[in-house]
């Protein structure tokens, strides 16, 4: 395989999976094609790579860079704005991590425990029902905060260490 069909292909692939964990395809092209860019790109660059408009470039970059996976990044000399992704794939799974633990879990985590306050006869099948289901939700929804956070603060050693010994 030829490295221009490589780049495509994974910049393919990686927006591919990128829909899988909750972003668009054309946020996770770019991020892909910045990952593997040995220099940073303009927005231009960007633009003419992936054959996308100034719009979509500049609407995904600045959400990559909400997201702290890409970094600005000045060129002695040129007056353009260039990117730059983060190289170190564990950091980039801890920053992942982080924002979806901030856009999806928490705000679950707040409504169940709401939920779990619903008021009523508790002695009513269905109230009590809904209730011990809210509350094993927000069990679970716990323990997968926890988890995140013990990832979000481990290092990386640790982390695979203990991951492997869970799985022996």
């Amino acid at each position: 395989m030829h490295y221009e069909e490589g780049k495509r292909q994974f910049i393919q692939t990686w927006g591919r999976l990128g829909s899988e964990w909750g972003i668009n395809r054309s946020m996770a092209q770019v991020h892909a094609l910045l990952l593997i860019s040995a220099t940073p790109l303009s927005t231009e660059q960007i633009m003419e790579e992936l054959s996308i408009s100034r719009g979509n470039a500049n609407m995904n970059i600045r959400d990559l860079l909400d997201w702290n996976l890409v970094h600005k990044e000045l060129v002695p000399g040129d007056r353009k704005e260039y990117f730059r992704a983060e190289k170190d794939i564990w950091e980039i799974a801890r920053r992942i991590a982080k924002e979806r633990k901030r856009r999806e879990i928490e705000p679950v985590k707040n409504v169940l425990e709401q939920l779990q306050a619903v008021e009523g006869d508790k002695n009513q099948p269905d109230i009590a029902a809904f209730i011990q289901m809210m509350e094993q939700l927000n069990s679970f929804v716990g323990k997968m905060d926890t988890s995140i956070d013990v990832m979000l603060k481990a290092d990386q050693n640790w982390f695979f260490g203990t991951l492997f010994k869970l799985i022996k």
